[in-house]
């Protein structure tokens, strides 16, 4: 059965620690958040750790600090927040909490269509 998602690229507003950031998502955003969740089965955030690089030897900043997951049931529902988030602002309350959290300019949303395969044995 698939899986019907839609993807946030977010980036936390400048001057902003991790730690802050992450605090914030959780306590603050994610409670407003599921005010406007209709239709939404799984809400996950994937906080995102640079890693070193091999070659290199540096550990740079990711363009993004996480990725959200918005997961859907169905396709209906699934295509019209899809919609609905790509031609329309999001409300007051919502732009407002962002402001205090992203750097709103840099967001990015995909969506995906997962099908998974069970693995023998």
């Amino acid at each position: 059965m698939p899986v019907y998602k839609i993807l946030l690229f977010m980036k936390r507003k400048p001057g902003m620690s991790v730690a802050a950031f992450r605090d914030y998502y959780e306590n603050r955003h994610v409670p407003l958040a599921l005010k406007y969740s209709r239709g939404v089965s799984r809400y996950l955030r994937r906080y995102l750790e640079p890693q070193r690089h091999a070659e290199s030897g540096t550990c740079e900043e990711l363009p993004y600090d996480v990725v959200t997951e918005l997961w859907f049931d169905d396709e209906a529902t699934w295509r019209g927040t899809v919609d609905y988030i790509a031609n329309n602002v999001m409300p007051d309350e919502i732009v407002a909490d962002e402001a205090n959290l992203f750097d709103r300019a840099t967001m990015r949303m995909a969506t995906v269509v997962e099908c998974e395969t069970e693995m023998a044995g």
